[in-house]
């Protein structure tokens, strides 16, 4: 049995390390890309010609490289959430670079939500989400509403361009509060947050995002290959169904509009109950998905 058990075990992990090599480039594995001389980032130039930013960069480069399974779906999900994003940050004139922060934020996973209770593909609290006008209840919680956060993720951002005038730095606000960001900044007698004694993690937070943009641009360089057949793919919805009043049963409610409720709840995690009681009469559009 004992043989027969590690003939098995040997045949799949054959069978493993052959379909991972569909997605790892053997020859780049091993070995993190170089520190480029600068990263060009919403139209600023974020240079490294300084042994403290040379380093942290190198860090979260390494980082990137490593992180097999985090790394390997989020280029399998960029497809999908960046093709959602990319016209709304358009809208608000917001520099698509700026959609990186939404992977540091949740590794482009609508579902996130963290120990802190930030929710979402761009991790608001329900304080800040309230603050910027999302409904956070029982039955709905819009944090969970990819166009209507990415909304607010552009107005809180094009705020903190405002103040800051420096990418970056609008970066590290986005993690650490822009409160907290300009009491450090008058403190230090600093211009941008890339200067700053901060914490670790907002220290990183930067140099993650502009990692972010080198990995989803060229990810063979971390040693990844993901084709695009291979990524997940965006289908725009079926049909939109504006509600101003109650559902009774969202199950009914899909049946009735041609999918199940599994792929509704699926295509509007916003709905956070099986039925939408809508007390206040507020205005909501459902997606339909598409049958694909």
């Amino acid at each position: 049995m004992r043989k027969i058990a590690a003939t098995v075990l040997l045949v799949f992990a054959c069978a493993f390390s052959i379909k991972a090599q569909n997605y790892v480039n053997e020859d780049l594995q091993f070995q993190s890309p170089k520190v480029p001389r600068y990263v060009v980032f919403a139209g600023d130039t974020v240079r490294f010609d300084r042994s403290d930013l040379y380093e942290r960069m190198d860090r979260e480069l390494i980082a990137f490289t490593y992180s097999h399974t985090n790394s390997l779906l989020m280029l399998k999900r960029s497809e999908r959430y960046f093709r959602q994003v990319e016209p709304i940050l358009k809208q608000y004139g917001i520099p698509d670079d700026l959609k990186y922060l939404m992977a540091i934020e949740s590794n482009l996973s609508p579902k996130a939500l963290s120990t802190a209770g930030a929710a979402g593909l761009w991790q608001f609290t329900k304080t800040t989400g309230r603050e910027f006008g999302l409904v956070i209840d029982n039955e709905v919680d819009e944090r969970y509403n990819i166009e209507k956060e990415t909304a607010v993720a552009c107005q809180f951002l094009k705020r903190a361009y405002a103040k800051y005038g420096d990418w970056m730095t609008v970066a590290a606000s986005y993690n650490a509060g822009q409160g907290g960001i300009s009491r450090r900044l008058a403190d230090q007698k600093q211009k941008s947050a890339m200067d700053l004694l901060l914490l670790e993690e907002t220290s990183r937070y930067m140099f993650r995002v502009l990692t972010a943009k080198l990995f989803f641009e060229k990810p063979e360089l971390f040693g990844f290959k993901v084709d695009q057949f291979e990524k997940y793919p965006y289908y725009p919805p079926k049909n939109r169904v504006t509600v101003s009043g109650p559902i009774e049963s969202l199950v009914d409610f899909a049946e009735k509009n041609g999918c199940s409720y599994y792929q509704l709840k699926e295509a509007n995690l916003w709905l956070r109950d099986s039925k939408l009681v809508n007390k206040a009469g507020k205005t909501y559009e459902i997606i339909i998905p598409s049958d694909k």
